[in-house]
């Protein structure tokens, strides 16, 4: 079993099984609210009666998400002794869970190139290259792109450790997430292109679960998947995790305009309930028709995102459909020091106020915006004000103060989308002017 794999494997005596967790991680947990993290089968619990968590010190709970076969269910959060979990108790939990949707027969597995951009990140990049390079899929292959590079580690590193004739290494010079990943889907060969970070692990069946997203619609352009938190040893991780939306998209979807969605009444500009550029795939030629992604928007630019939203929304305005994906999962880490929440949160206020900008500069989009911007500035407003890590703050006398830093990061990611309409701006001028 390799590192990091989320796959349980059976104890001699058939009683116990092991459960790995979703990603490695070399720091013990210093927080009474930390879960271990991981996965499990419930196809493999024929004949156990307990379950033993690996590289379970310093944890008193754990998340796990439930699979049965192929199909996703759902998360469970459960109390652990010592590493160790008691059938009863998890069954109970598990009882909560809607039944698992059913699973499609296994098709034809249509060529995929998997994109993975990063930039001075080697350390990062290793386990994911891992985790990618051992998937079962027989038709794939990779391109790390290595982008504004300021020293040679990331080649060495990947020259060195990984001679697979799978993957390739290119360069593209211009800082932007958007850059490098249009230069990987120039490079690209597979009929679809799947994106991924540097700072996650792939589950095996993902590119599996990919293709098959391909095969729920008549017209799709893009599938996205699970990214869930791979650690949640520290209360700003947890509180990220509790934040975000599309951590938890684990019912299967189709979205188009063809057939808008009655539960969500800002349809199609729904951030989260899509997914988000860790884990998305593209089907390459619309991609190529749709022009890529927009340069003036992503980390690595002004804008510091809305990369991704932007290309779910023009996906959908073009007349093709978006699927919603959970079986095909990765395990993401999430960032776990309050500088770098904030970091995070002033980014992506920026990034959702540039994204606002363009789609108030076109006018087809601006028209829909305009029905549906009151329902979204409420929905906006709501986010900001929440702190929804609730009784998992740092322990009694720390606590109220965490619900005060962390009720500032709300409010320093709603103020930044303030910032978004000049930064796309600007970014936009000096990308025509780099253009020209």
């Amino acid at each position: 079993m390799t590192e990091g794999t989320p796959y349980p494997s059976r104890d001699c005596d058939e009683t116990v099984l092991d459960l790995f967790p979703a990603m490695e991680s070399t720091v013990l947990p210093d927080w009474s609210g930390a879960r271990w993290i991981g996965v499990l089968d419930l196809e493999k619990l024929a004949g156990v009666s307990s379950l033993r968590l690996k590289n379970a010190d310093g944890y008193r709970r754990a998340r796990l998400l439930i699979r049965q076969g192929r199909s996703v269910r759902g998360f469970v959060d459960v109390e652990t002794s010592g590493g160790v979990l008691d059938r009863s108790v998890l069954e109970e939990a598990i009882g909560s869970l809607p039944a698992a949707p059913p699973s499609r027969p296994r098709s034809i597995a249509p060529t995929i190139t998997v994109v993975v951009c990063t930039r001075d990140r080697a350390p990062m990049l290793r386990p994911a290259l891992r985790a990618i390079l051992a998937l079962n899929y027989p038709n794939f292959d990779v391109i790390v792109v290595d982008n504004a590079a300021t020293t040679d580690e990331t080649r060495e590193m990947v020259r060195r450790e990984f001679e697979s004739p799978r993957l390739h290494l290119v360069s593209e010079p211009v800082p932007g997430l958007s850059h490098a990943r249009n230069t990987g889907l120039r490079h690209a060969r597979g009929d679809i292109v799947a994106f991924t970070d540097d700072d996650v692990v792939v589950d095996k069946q993902w590119l599996w679960e990919i293709a098959e997203g391909f095969e729920r619609s008549p017209r799709p352009a893009c599938v996205t998947g699970l990214v869930a938190s791979g650690e949640a040893r520290s209360p700003t991780q947890a509180y990220f995790e509790n934040r975000v939306s599309w951590s938890k998209n684990v019912v299967p979807k189709v979205f188009s305009l063809a057939e808008p969605p009655e539960e969500l009444p800002t349809f199609p500009f729904c951030i989260g309930n899509f997914g988000t550029g860790a884990n998305f795939a593209l089907d390459r030629l619309r991609a190529v028709a749709l022009g890529g992604f927009d340069t003036a928007l992503g980390a690595g630019t002004r804008t510091r995102g809305g990369e991704d939203v932007d290309m779910f929304t023009r996906v959908i305005f073009r007349g093709y459909s978006l699927v919603v994906q959970p079986s095909a999962i990765v395990w993401h880490r999430h960032r776990d020091g309050l500088e770098d929440l904030r970091a995070q949160a002033r980014g992506y206020g920026i990034g959702l106020g540039a994204w606002i900008t363009k789609i108030a500069l076109n006018p087809r989009t601006a028209w829909w915006a305009l029905m549906r911007s009151p329902l979204a500035i409420r929905r906006l407003l709501a986010n900001s004000r929440q702190v929804p890590i609730g009784a998992d703050a740092p322990d009694s006398t720390a606590g109220d103060q965490w619900d005060v830093e962390m009720a500032k990061v709300g409010r320093l990611e709603l103020f930044s989308v303030a910032r978004g309409p000049f930064n796309y701006l600007i970014q936009s001028w000096t990308d025509r002017r780099h253009a020209r």
